[in-house]
Protein backbone atom coordinates (compact mmCIF):
# COMPACT_ATOMS: atom_id res chain seq x y z
CA UNK A 1 0.00 0.00 0.00
CA UNK A 2 1.56 3.27 -0.88
CA UNK A 3 0.74 6.44 -2.64
CA UNK A 4 -2.58 7.31 -0.71
CA UNK A 5 -4.17 9.96 1.68
CA UNK A 6 -5.11 9.08 5.17
CA UNK A 7 -6.96 11.53 7.48
CA UNK A 8 -6.74 11.17 11.04
CA UNK A 9 -8.98 12.49 13.41
CA UNK A 10 -6.04 14.35 15.31
CA UNK A 11 -8.05 16.22 18.56
CA UNK A 12 -6.62 13.71 20.98
CA UNK A 13 -3.18 13.57 19.77
CA UNK A 14 -2.94 17.32 20.19
CA UNK A 15 -4.77 17.96 23.58
CA UNK A 16 -4.95 14.65 25.59
CA UNK A 17 -1.52 13.45 27.57
CA UNK A 18 -3.69 9.70 28.28
CA UNK A 19 -4.34 6.61 26.92
CA UNK A 20 -6.63 8.14 24.18
CA UNK A 21 -3.69 10.76 23.50
CA UNK A 22 -0.76 8.31 23.27
CA UNK A 23 -2.50 5.70 21.19
CA UNK A 24 -3.59 8.46 18.79
CA UNK A 25 0.08 9.74 18.22
CA UNK A 26 1.71 6.58 18.34
CA UNK A 27 -0.73 5.82 15.37
CA UNK A 28 0.53 8.33 13.48
CA UNK A 29 3.72 7.61 14.15
CA UNK A 30 3.91 4.41 13.27
CA UNK A 31 2.25 4.77 9.73
CA UNK A 32 4.17 7.94 8.91
CA UNK A 33 7.25 5.76 9.75
CA UNK A 34 6.45 2.20 8.39
CA UNK A 35 4.59 3.47 5.71
CA UNK A 36 6.31 7.02 4.63
CA UNK A 37 5.19 6.97 0.94
CA UNK A 38 2.13 8.33 2.14
CA UNK A 39 0.21 11.71 2.60
CA UNK A 40 -0.79 12.30 5.87
CA UNK A 41 -3.72 14.70 6.97
CA UNK A 42 -4.43 15.45 10.56
CA UNK A 43 -7.51 17.14 11.76
CA UNK A 44 -7.98 19.02 15.12
CA UNK A 45 -5.94 22.29 16.66
CA UNK A 46 -2.50 22.20 17.13
CA UNK A 47 -0.95 22.37 20.99
CA UNK A 48 1.93 22.54 22.57
CA UNK A 49 2.09 19.01 23.57
CA UNK A 50 2.28 17.70 19.85
CA UNK A 51 4.32 19.12 17.26
CA UNK A 52 3.90 16.36 14.23
CA UNK A 53 6.34 17.26 11.05
CA UNK A 54 5.66 15.24 7.88
CA UNK A 55 1.67 15.86 7.60
CA UNK A 56 -0.27 18.63 6.49
CA UNK A 57 -2.84 19.81 9.64
CA UNK A 58 -6.43 20.86 9.00
CA UNK A 59 -8.22 23.28 11.59
CA UNK A 60 -11.39 24.69 12.20
CA UNK A 61 -12.01 28.01 10.58
CA UNK A 62 -14.10 30.75 10.72
CA UNK A 63 -17.10 30.69 12.96
CA UNK A 64 -16.05 26.74 13.60
CA UNK A 65 -13.37 28.02 15.53
CA UNK A 66 -15.59 28.96 18.03
CA UNK A 67 -17.40 25.64 17.65
CA UNK A 68 -14.51 23.15 17.06
CA UNK A 69 -16.64 20.24 18.79
CA UNK A 70 -18.86 20.98 16.28
CA UNK A 71 -16.57 21.10 13.20
CA UNK A 72 -15.31 17.72 14.06
CA UNK A 73 -18.66 15.74 14.01
CA UNK A 74 -19.88 17.87 11.38
CA UNK A 75 -17.99 20.61 9.84
CA UNK A 76 -14.74 18.89 8.60
CA UNK A 77 -16.31 17.09 6.23
CA UNK A 78 -15.69 19.26 3.52
CA UNK A 79 -11.76 19.04 4.12
CA UNK A 80 -11.87 15.11 4.14
CA UNK A 81 -13.65 14.76 0.50
CA UNK A 82 -10.35 14.06 -1.13
CA UNK A 83 -8.49 11.47 1.23
CA UNK A 84 -8.84 7.72 0.55
CA UNK A 85 -8.94 6.77 4.09
CA UNK A 86 -9.94 8.12 7.09
CA UNK A 87 -9.08 7.02 10.96
CA UNK A 88 -11.27 7.99 13.90
CA UNK A 89 -8.79 7.41 16.65
CA UNK A 90 -10.96 7.80 19.49
CA UNK A 91 -14.22 5.78 18.88
CA UNK A 92 -15.51 8.83 16.40
CA UNK A 93 -16.51 9.38 12.89
CA UNK A 94 -17.60 12.96 11.67
CA UNK A 95 -21.35 12.18 11.03
CA UNK A 96 -22.46 12.46 7.19
CA UNK A 97 -19.13 10.75 6.05
CA UNK A 98 -20.99 7.09 5.34
CA UNK A 99 -22.23 9.39 1.94
CA UNK A 100 -18.80 10.34 1.01
CA UNK A 101 -16.50 7.23 -0.68
CA UNK A 102 -14.18 7.58 2.09
CA UNK A 103 -12.47 4.82 3.43
CA UNK A 104 -13.65 4.38 6.87
CA UNK A 105 -11.46 2.94 9.58
CA UNK A 106 -12.51 3.34 13.81
CA UNK A 107 -11.00 2.23 16.79
CA UNK A 108 -13.08 1.62 19.74
CA UNK A 109 -10.52 1.39 22.95
CA UNK A 110 -13.04 0.21 25.11
CA UNK A 111 -16.93 -0.06 26.10
CA UNK A 112 -17.22 1.42 29.68
CA UNK A 113 -19.70 4.04 28.88
CA UNK A 114 -22.14 1.10 28.27
CA UNK A 115 -20.59 -1.63 30.85
CA UNK A 116 -20.56 0.96 33.47
CA UNK A 117 -22.66 3.30 33.02
CA UNK A 118 -23.02 4.65 36.82
CA UNK A 119 -19.62 6.08 36.18
CA UNK A 120 -21.09 9.14 33.78
CA UNK A 121 -23.13 11.70 33.63
CA UNK A 122 -26.42 10.56 31.59
CA UNK A 123 -25.98 13.77 28.61
CA UNK A 124 -22.26 11.83 28.30
CA UNK A 125 -23.98 8.78 28.04
CA UNK A 126 -25.93 9.45 25.07
CA UNK A 127 -23.88 11.63 23.50
CA UNK A 128 -20.80 9.05 23.19
CA UNK A 129 -23.19 6.01 22.84
CA UNK A 130 -24.71 7.59 19.95
CA UNK A 131 -21.36 8.50 18.21
CA UNK A 132 -19.97 5.20 18.99
CA UNK A 133 -23.14 3.49 17.97
CA UNK A 134 -22.40 5.44 14.48
CA UNK A 135 -19.24 4.98 14.06
CA UNK A 136 -19.55 1.11 14.66
CA UNK A 137 -22.14 1.34 11.81
CA UNK A 138 -20.68 3.23 9.23
CA UNK A 139 -16.41 2.15 9.56
CA UNK A 140 -15.44 -0.28 7.25
CA UNK A 141 -13.53 -1.89 9.42
CA UNK A 142 -13.68 -1.56 13.09
CA UNK A 143 -10.25 -1.89 15.16
CA UNK A 144 -10.81 -3.16 18.60
CA UNK A 145 -7.50 -2.83 20.92
CA UNK A 146 -8.46 -5.91 22.40
CA UNK A 147 -10.54 -9.36 22.23
CA UNK A 148 -12.27 -8.13 25.06
CA UNK A 149 -13.30 -4.19 23.26
CA UNK A 150 -14.21 -6.82 20.07
CA UNK A 151 -16.41 -8.93 22.19
CA UNK A 152 -18.06 -5.72 24.71
CA UNK A 153 -18.44 -4.49 20.62
CA UNK A 154 -20.69 -7.51 20.08
CA UNK A 155 -22.29 -7.95 23.21
CA UNK A 156 -23.32 -4.36 23.59
CA UNK A 157 -23.72 -2.68 20.28
CA UNK A 158 -24.43 -5.89 18.19
CA UNK A 159 -21.50 -4.73 16.31
CA UNK A 160 -20.96 -6.99 12.50
CA UNK A 161 -18.24 -9.75 14.08
CA UNK A 162 -17.06 -9.97 10.04
CA UNK A 163 -15.26 -6.38 10.30
CA UNK A 164 -14.21 -5.86 13.67
CA UNK A 165 -9.66 -6.34 13.74
CA UNK A 166 -8.05 -6.86 16.95
CA UNK A 167 -5.12 -4.73 16.67
CA UNK A 168 -3.09 -4.22 19.91
CA UNK A 169 -1.31 -1.28 21.05
CA UNK A 170 2.23 -1.16 21.82
CA UNK A 171 3.71 1.51 24.20
CA UNK A 172 6.02 4.50 23.42
CA UNK A 173 9.84 3.46 22.90
CA UNK A 174 10.80 5.96 25.84
CA UNK A 175 10.10 2.04 27.87
CA UNK A 176 12.22 -0.06 25.71
CA UNK A 177 15.28 2.40 26.29
CA UNK A 178 18.03 1.08 28.99
CA UNK A 179 17.21 3.53 32.04
CA UNK A 180 20.91 5.12 32.72
CA UNK A 181 22.00 4.79 36.51
CA UNK A 182 22.14 8.96 35.98
CA UNK A 183 18.48 8.87 35.33
CA UNK A 184 17.64 6.58 38.44
CA UNK A 185 19.83 9.29 40.56
CA UNK A 186 18.25 12.24 38.51
CA UNK A 187 14.41 10.97 39.72
CA UNK A 188 15.28 9.32 42.64
CA UNK A 189 16.17 12.82 44.10
CA UNK A 190 13.38 14.96 41.87
CA UNK A 191 10.45 13.05 44.00
CA UNK A 192 12.43 12.06 47.04
CA UNK A 193 11.49 8.73 46.29
CA UNK A 194 11.97 5.90 49.15
CA UNK A 195 14.16 2.90 48.93
CA UNK A 196 11.81 0.37 47.50
CA UNK A 197 8.08 1.25 46.89
CA UNK A 198 5.05 -0.48 45.10
CA UNK A 199 4.07 1.55 41.74
CA UNK A 200 0.72 2.69 40.44
CA UNK A 201 0.56 4.52 37.41
CA UNK A 202 -2.68 5.98 35.99
CA UNK A 203 -5.79 7.92 36.04
CA UNK A 204 -7.19 8.27 39.76
CA UNK A 205 -10.53 7.92 39.91
CA UNK A 206 -12.95 4.89 40.81
CA UNK A 207 -12.51 2.36 38.39
CA UNK A 208 -8.85 2.43 39.35
CA UNK A 209 -9.79 0.82 42.21
CA UNK A 210 -7.26 2.15 44.13
CA UNK A 211 -9.07 2.23 47.82
CA UNK A 212 -9.10 -1.75 47.46
CA UNK A 213 -4.81 -1.73 46.98
CA UNK A 214 -4.86 0.13 49.59
CA UNK A 215 -7.53 -1.74 51.96
CA UNK A 216 -4.75 -5.49 50.88
CA UNK A 217 -1.80 -3.24 51.97
CA UNK A 218 -3.22 -2.18 55.33
CA UNK A 219 -4.39 -5.86 55.99
CA UNK A 220 -0.75 -7.19 54.54
CA UNK A 221 1.22 -5.10 56.99
CA UNK A 222 3.60 -4.93 54.92
CA UNK A 223 5.13 -1.45 55.47
CA UNK A 224 5.88 -0.67 52.44
CA UNK A 225 5.70 2.59 50.56
CA UNK A 226 2.90 3.11 47.49
CA UNK A 227 3.55 5.61 44.98
CA UNK A 228 1.12 6.69 42.93
CA UNK A 229 1.43 9.05 39.28
CA UNK A 230 -1.41 10.75 38.59
CA UNK A 231 -3.22 13.64 38.37
CA UNK A 232 -5.00 15.78 41.27
CA UNK A 233 -8.36 14.44 41.26
CA UNK A 234 -11.13 14.04 44.34
CA UNK A 235 -10.92 10.47 44.15
CA UNK A 236 -6.97 10.78 44.67
CA UNK A 237 -7.62 13.12 47.92
CA UNK A 238 -10.17 9.98 49.13
CA UNK A 239 -7.40 7.63 48.92
CA UNK A 240 -4.99 9.72 50.88
CA UNK A 241 -7.49 9.92 53.56
CA UNK A 242 -8.05 6.18 53.73
CA UNK A 243 -4.26 5.40 53.45
CA UNK A 244 -3.49 7.96 56.42
CA UNK A 245 -6.31 6.35 58.65
CA UNK A 246 -5.43 2.92 57.88
CA UNK A 247 -1.37 3.42 58.02
CA UNK A 248 -0.71 2.99 54.71
CA UNK A 249 2.63 4.39 53.76
CA UNK A 250 1.09 7.06 50.54
CA UNK A 251 2.65 9.44 47.49
CA UNK A 252 0.77 10.98 45.37
CA UNK A 253 3.22 12.04 42.32
CA UNK A 254 1.05 14.84 39.62
CA UNK A 255 2.74 16.17 36.69
CA UNK A 256 5.46 13.59 35.93
CA UNK A 257 6.66 14.23 32.61
CA UNK A 258 6.97 10.93 30.57
CA UNK A 259 10.77 11.01 30.43
CA UNK A 260 10.61 10.14 34.02
CA UNK A 261 8.29 7.44 34.20
CA UNK A 262 11.06 4.44 33.14
CA UNK A 263 13.07 5.15 36.04
CA UNK A 264 9.98 5.42 38.28
CA UNK A 265 9.12 2.11 37.15
CA UNK A 266 12.69 0.84 37.05
CA UNK A 267 12.86 1.39 40.67
CA UNK A 268 9.61 -0.03 41.90
CA UNK A 269 9.72 -3.40 43.83
CA UNK A 270 6.66 -4.45 41.89
CA UNK A 271 3.99 -2.86 39.38
CA UNK A 272 0.22 -3.02 40.65
CA UNK A 273 -2.73 -2.27 38.61
CA UNK A 274 -5.78 -3.68 40.21
CA UNK A 275 -7.99 -1.94 37.71
CA UNK A 276 -11.21 -3.36 37.33
CA UNK A 277 -12.19 -3.17 33.55
CA UNK A 278 -9.78 -1.49 30.90
CA UNK A 279 -9.82 -1.66 27.08
CA UNK A 280 -5.82 -2.65 26.96
CA UNK A 281 -3.81 -1.32 29.90
CA UNK A 282 -0.54 0.15 28.03
CA UNK A 283 0.93 0.43 32.01
CA UNK A 284 1.20 -3.31 32.39
CA UNK A 285 3.05 -3.73 29.10
CA UNK A 286 5.66 -0.14 29.88
CA UNK A 287 6.19 -2.22 33.54
CA UNK A 288 7.46 -5.23 31.77
CA UNK A 289 9.07 -3.67 29.02
CA UNK A 290 11.40 -1.95 32.08
CA UNK A 291 12.00 -5.05 33.47
CA UNK A 292 9.60 -4.19 36.75
CA UNK A 293 7.21 -7.21 37.93
CA UNK A 294 3.55 -6.60 37.27
CA UNK A 295 0.27 -7.72 39.69
CA UNK A 296 -2.79 -6.75 38.12
CA UNK A 297 -6.34 -8.46 37.95
CA UNK A 298 -8.00 -10.78 37.15
CA UNK A 299 -10.82 -10.54 33.81
CA UNK A 300 -10.68 -7.96 31.34
CA UNK A 301 -8.16 -7.60 29.06
CA UNK A 302 -5.34 -7.61 31.44
CA UNK A 303 -4.55 -11.86 30.53
CA UNK A 304 -3.91 -10.67 26.98
CA UNK A 305 -1.28 -7.59 27.85
CA UNK A 306 0.49 -9.62 30.88
CA UNK A 307 0.48 -13.32 29.49
CA UNK A 308 2.21 -15.46 31.76
CA UNK A 309 4.75 -12.76 32.76
CA UNK A 310 2.21 -11.42 35.28
CA UNK A 311 0.18 -12.36 38.29
CA UNK A 312 -3.05 -11.97 38.84
CA UNK A 313 -5.60 -10.73 41.49
CA UNK A 314 -9.39 -11.16 41.81
CA UNK A 315 -9.91 -6.44 41.66
CA UNK A 316 -12.77 -7.35 44.42
CA UNK A 317 -10.78 -9.49 46.72
CA UNK A 318 -7.82 -7.36 49.02
CA UNK A 319 -7.13 -10.85 50.64
CA UNK A 320 -5.90 -11.94 47.56
CA UNK A 321 -3.73 -8.62 46.09
CA UNK A 322 -2.28 -8.82 49.59
CA UNK A 323 -1.54 -12.75 48.83
CA UNK A 324 0.25 -12.08 45.73
CA UNK A 325 1.97 -9.16 46.40
CA UNK A 326 3.38 -10.87 49.58
CA UNK A 327 4.78 -13.73 47.18
CA UNK A 328 5.82 -11.17 44.92
CA UNK A 329 8.20 -8.92 47.13
CA UNK A 330 9.17 -12.46 49.62
CA UNK A 331 10.73 -14.31 46.24
CA UNK A 332 13.56 -13.20 44.41
CA UNK A 333 13.29 -15.96 42.61
CA UNK A 334 10.11 -15.47 41.11
CA UNK A 335 10.62 -11.75 40.84
CA UNK A 336 13.48 -12.60 38.73
CA UNK A 337 11.82 -15.19 36.48
CA UNK A 338 8.46 -12.17 36.08
CA UNK A 339 11.35 -9.73 34.72
CA UNK A 340 12.43 -12.33 32.03
CA UNK A 341 8.66 -13.48 31.05
CA UNK A 342 8.56 -9.70 30.92
CA UNK A 343 10.59 -9.08 28.62
CA UNK A 344 9.65 -12.11 25.95
CA UNK A 345 5.82 -10.87 26.21
CA UNK A 346 6.52 -7.27 25.70
CA UNK A 347 8.12 -8.47 22.71
CA UNK A 348 4.69 -9.26 21.22
CA UNK A 349 3.48 -5.40 21.05
CA UNK A 350 6.83 -3.97 19.22
CA UNK A 351 6.37 -0.59 16.81
CA UNK A 352 7.26 -3.26 13.89
CA UNK A 353 4.34 -5.81 14.81
CA UNK A 354 1.56 -3.19 15.68
CA UNK A 355 2.53 -0.99 12.81
CA UNK A 356 2.38 -4.48 10.41
CA UNK A 357 -0.96 -4.90 12.08
CA UNK A 358 -2.67 -1.19 11.19
CA UNK A 359 -0.92 -1.44 7.89
CA UNK A 360 -2.54 -4.98 7.02
CA UNK A 361 -6.20 -3.35 7.87
CA UNK A 362 -5.33 -0.22 5.61
CA UNK A 363 -4.35 -2.42 3.16
CA UNK A 364 -7.71 -4.67 2.67
CA UNK A 365 -9.51 -1.18 2.45
CA UNK A 366 -6.83 0.57 -0.16
CA UNK A 367 -4.89 -2.19 -2.05
CA UNK A 368 -3.26 0.15 -4.33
Amino acid sequence: MRGIRIAYDAKRAFCNRRGLGNYSRDVIRLVQTYAPDNTFVLLGQPTALYAPTGAEIISPKGLWRLCPGLWRSFGCLPSIKEVDLYHGLSGELPFGIHRTPVKKVVTIHDLLVLRYPHLYSPGYRKLFAAKMRYAVRTADIVIAISGQTKSDLVHYLHADEQKIRIVYQGCNGIFREPVTAGKITEVRAAYSLPESYILYVGALEERKNLHTLVKALAQAGLNIPLVLVGGESAYGNALQQQALQSGVPLRILSGVPQADLPALYHEAAVFVYPSLFEGFGIPVLEAMCVGTPVLTSTGSCFAEVGGEAALYADPAQPEEIAAQLTKILSNPALRNQMVKRGHVQAEKFTDRKVAQNLLNVYHELCAY
